[in-house]
């Protein structure tokens, strides 16, 4: 009870300060909350990139696969018309 009496008989009034002070963590928090989701969405949007990019190399992969697979077939034919074509010859 003798801060309260201090308080009451012209001493510093806390609550003006304690507002002030409330206000401005609470802003300095919102301030950070702000900035910290900023960063978060940018590297986000950096990982939707380079996801974006994984994807094309992915498709591209599958196509260039095929077409391997398709020249790997013409030159199995070949190699079987060319056996075929020695044991008809020796």
């Amino acid at each position: 009870m003798n801060g309260a009496a201090v308080l009451a008989s012209g001493g510093t009034n806390a609550t003006p300060i304690l507002i002030t002070l409330g206000t401005l963590f609470i802003i300095a928090g919102s301030i950070a909350v702000m900035v910290w989701s900023y960063f978060r969405l940018q590297r986000h949007r950096a990982d939707a990139i380079a996801m974006a990019a994984y994807r094309k190399l992915a498709e591209e992969a599958v196509a260039n696969q095929q077409e391997l697979r398709d020249a790997l077939q013409k030159l199995s034919e070949h190699v079987r018309s060319v056996e075929q074509l020695m044991r008809d010859v020796g």
